[in-house]
């Protein structure tokens, strides 16, 4: 196994034409390594063919051209290898109304192929918080328990990789911070390399190591996390003034100026074309008296909005 948790090279993915509707290219020549024991984004607009990507790791979709390889195997070559290396909490809710949860994962471990001595159904139930449940049929449980059952069931067979599609979309916050736990101790305990999608970019920000985004079947942009948050030259002074401007300071060129409801003024600037002690200069000769000071940084939806130009908390799409 190389250093790289999964490589694909040259994938693509053309949905044939069909009731009048034009042949669609969803990926068109996605190169993407996954470092090993990372935790990974995967982002992209609405239609940007992340869910294809996914849905092809996971066996579901057959890709058009391209590699793949998952811990090792190449999906051609070794098919059943491949995708025992991995699990997947889809983002639909498909589960069985009429199994309870430890039906549905002792199941779903005897799909692949894991002996009965092995199984960890109620391990995995304590751990998804559903211990309770286990016995409960899944058409009782609330959307927030059932997608506990799909993180579940994704793990039944010891995966080196997850893949976690839109995982808290519209669940409540106690769901949301279980989910990240549990993340974080299969990523730190057991070495597990993680893929999340998410349109909630600030949960990206702070869980993912790496960051891949993908746009219009396309990779644009792929880099530690920090490294693509460095990549804008941007940043904000925010200065409350102890007094309302009776007239717009005169500031250097480029400077952007916004006044928030709060009074405080922001003060919009590229790092390498001006100094704040340039803009608090100006401030100064402008007779401007600071009460409070502070700055801000961009943030990965800054980054996300510069390189696709879209909007960042739309609904998930394909």
């Amino acid at each position: 196994m190389s250093q790289n948790a999964i490589e694909i090279t040259g994938l693509r993915k053309t949905y044939r034409a069909g009731r009048g509707a034009p042949a669609k290219e969803a990926l068109r020549g996605v190169d993407l390594n996954v470092p090993a024991g990372s935790v990974f984004g995967l982002l992209g607009p609405n239609g940007a063919g992340k869910s294809t990507l996914i849905n092809i790791l996971a066996g579901l979709v057959t890709k058009t051209a391209g590699k793949v390889t998952i811990w090792g195997f190449d999906q051609d070559v070794n098919p059943r290898q491949s995708r025992a290396a991995i699990g997947v909490m889809p983002q639909e809710l498909n589960l069985d109304p009429f199994f309870t949860p430890r039906d549905a994962l002792e199941v779903q471990a005897g799909l692949y192929g894991v002996p009965p001595a092995q199984r960890r159904s109620d391990e995995i139930l304590a751990m998804v918080g559903l211990t309770d449940k286990a016995q409960a049929y899944a058409r009782t449980l609330s959307g927030g328990m059932r997608r506990r059952l799909l993180l579940g069931k994704a793990l039944v067979h010891r995966p080196q990789v997850l893949v976690l599609d839109e995982p808290t979309a519209g669940v409540d916050i106690e769901l949301r911070q279980m989910l990240w736990r549990n993340v974080r101790r299969l990523n730190t305990e057991e070495g597990m390399t993680i893929i999340l999608t998410t349109h909630y970019l600030e949960e990206a920000q702070e869980m993912c190591d790496e960051i891949a985004i993908i746009d219009k079947g396309r990779k644009i942009a792929q880099d530690k996390t920090a490294n693509l948050l460095a990549r804008l030259d941007a940043k904000t002074l925010v200065v409350t003034p102890d007094a309302p401007l009776a007239q717009a300071p005169d500031l250097p060129e480029g400077v952007t100026l916004e006044h928030r409801p709060d009074g405080a003024l922001a003060l919009g600037f590229r790092k390498g074309a001006v100094s704040m002690e340039a803009l608090i200069a100006a401030l100064h000769r402008a007779g401007v008296s600071i009460r409070d000071i502070a700055t801000e940084e961009p943030d990965l939806e800054d980054v996300f909005l510069d390189l696709t130009g879209s909007g960042a908390h739309a609904d998930p799409g394909q």
